[in-house]
């Protein structure tokens, strides 16, 4: 990583985890003054950090490692039978790429996501502001993900492009009756998995694994897979 002894990091001060409940958390953070280009980022993302708006963070929690950073192997993964069918049922749906932008069509469908999905978490409620802050920031190397289906906006992903890998910053897509069964979620990692295979990536960042977080449990579908224990990718097993 450049000058990676030169990178000041800062820690929060405790306060309630907003994942599980009677957990207390602290986050570890890059000086947000520090600008991160993408080799820099990728290299990070190899040593457990994530991105949020202009924030590179990981947990460090003082009693609770339930906070684990999540990679697919790419190179190795075949779709087992139910994400075969989740892919045939999007079959109709194309996908973009475009810069980041704060656009009231992604406004509106990420308002009525977080206001549907995660009314009881700290994104709720949602604001222009905060997309903004949280999405619409253009590092250099982010892209939105558009996805359509005749015309009409099902989801955006926020994923940054690296040299050797994608990460997965976050998601947000139609929760109305008739697109459940859809599996939009799972649909959106499948095609950045094809993607970045087919870019000859051997790896998906996914961001964190809590075992005890249902919203999260989604993420082990998604085999073969590492994650970060004790400085080290393990295979999942």
């Amino acid at each position: 990583m450049k000058n990676e002894h030169q990178i000041a990091l800062y820690e929060t001060d405790v306060h309630p985890c907003s994942y599980l409940s009677g957990k207390e958390a602290s986050t570890q953070f890059l000086d947000p003054r520090f600008q991160v280009d993408a080799s820099t980022a990728e290299r990070l993302a190899e040593l457990g950090f994530r991105r949020s708006g202009d924030h590179t963070y990981r947990p460090n929690c003082p009693d609770c490692s339930a906070c684990i950073p999540l990679r697919v192997r790419v190179d190795e993964f075949e779709p087992n039978r139910t994400q075969r069918k989740i892919l045939n049922r999007n079959a109709g749906v194309s996908v973009t790429l475009k810069l980041p932008t704060t656009n009231l069509e992604y406004y509106r469908l990420y308002r009525r996501y977080i206001s549907e999905r995660h009314r009881d978490g700290d994104m709720f409620p949602p604001s222009a502001k905060q997309f903004s802050e949280f999405l619409g920031i253009d590092s250099g190397y982010t892209h939105f993900w558009i996805f359509r289906e005749h015309g009409k906006l099902l989801g955006v992903t926020v994923t940054d492009h690296f040299s050797q890998s994608l990460s997965l910053v976050y998601s947000f897509f139609r929760t109305d009756a008739g697109y459940g069964r859809r599996s939009l979620g799972i649909y959106f990692v499948l095609r950045q998995i094809l993607a970045a295979k087919q870019a000859g990536f051997p790896y998906l960042y996914l961001g964190y694994l809590i075992r005890e977080c249902r919203k999260m449990s989604y993420k082990t579908s998604f085999l073969p897979a590492e994650q970060f224990v004790d400085q080290q990718w393990r295979l999942i097993v």
